[in-house]
């Protein structure tokens, strides 16, 4: 921002383009006023219209074992969309807040296919399709009969099934064994997708992919942290589990799955970890435990 004027300047659109990839760690966005979020603009500059946030334990012993969820969320529509702007009303410039969600029927039916050809390449058994059709009949109505439209022809391969979100809210944290694939739109998605990764010990294991026709990005799932920047106690978890994310986009399994055992073993084997795990490495010690283990 300080050298170019944009936190995404053209040079780095550019090699995006031209890689069809990038990892990228969590940014930084102003509240209330100044630029817009890079992530959001990376997502409609890319149309990386379906978000890929998967939870998996990695340290046993907390609440729920075995921990085996994929989030998928549409990542261009909704209410995220920023449309909003004030409106005056009596000298106070800022008087009546307003926002619009969009939704289309081609969007809604691009990341059903998506996440009905991932469960099947990826062997899953169920599809959670999650929304609020019961107040916001229209906006998330059409995302729940297009998902449902779109599910008929795998009805014999998968169990399909629609929840309100906040009932599934409730029931991620009663019973989460009963989910495989929760489908939903781009704000659930997001609130979901941080409640699950309270299910298997916080942000700091939670990864994410971006994905559309020309790109994808990857990319931790957590904040930016500025609070704790420079002290050395960050966990660098979830930025190597997006980039064992990329590593398998790019059909690199082995690599992938050599880099989630190293992460695996490091952690419960010879139990190096971050503050936020209860152990107490450093950033780079952690790191350092890593590099050892994949060599």
């Amino acid at each position: 921002m300080e050298e170019s004027g944009d936190v995404l300047p053209k040079p780095l659109l550019d090699n995006i383009r031209q890689t069809k990839l990038a990892l990228k760690a969590p940014l930084t966005t102003p509240v209330g006023e100044g630029f817009r979020s890079a992530t959001v603009r990376l997502r409609e500059e890319f149309n990386l219209y379906a978000n890929v946030r998967p939870a998996h334990t990695y340290i046993p012993g907390g609440r729920f074992e075995n921990i085996d969820l994929i989030l998928i969320r549409e990542n261009t529509e909704g209410l995220y969309v920023g449309v909003e702007h004030y409106i005056p009303v009596d000298g106070d410039p800022r008087a009546v807040a307003s926002a619009s969600g969009i939704m289309t029927r081609a969007g809604c039916r691009k990341i059903a296919e998506f996440t009905f050809d991932y469960a099947i390449r990826h062997g899953r058994k169920k599809i959670t399709i999650v929304h609020k059709a019961n107040i916001l009949k229209k906006l998330t109505g059409l995302f729940l009969d297009t998902a449902l439209e779109v599910g008929k022809p795998y009805e014999d391969r998968l169990e399909i099934e629609e929840r309100i979100v906040d009932n599934t809210a409730m029931q991620l944290v009663i019973n989460p064994s009963q989910f495989d694939v929760i489908l939903t739109s781009n704000m659930f998605g997001d609130i979901l997708s941080d409640e699950i990764a309270g299910l298997i010990g916080g942000l700091g294991l939670a990864p994410g992919g971006n994905i559309g026709p020309d790109a994808a990005i990857f990319e931790a799932v957590h904040g930016s942290a500025p609070d704790i920047a420079g002290q050395g106690i960050a966990n660098p978890t979830a930025m190597f589990l997006a980039a064992a994310m990329m590593l398998d986009h790019v059909k690199e399994y082995d690599k992938a799955r050599q880099l989630r055992g190293a992460i695996k073993t490091v952690l419960n084997e010879d139990n190096v970890r971050t503050g936020d795990l209860g152990g107490s490495a450093t950033t780079v010690e952690y790191t350092k435990a890593i590099i050892k283990r994949l060599g």
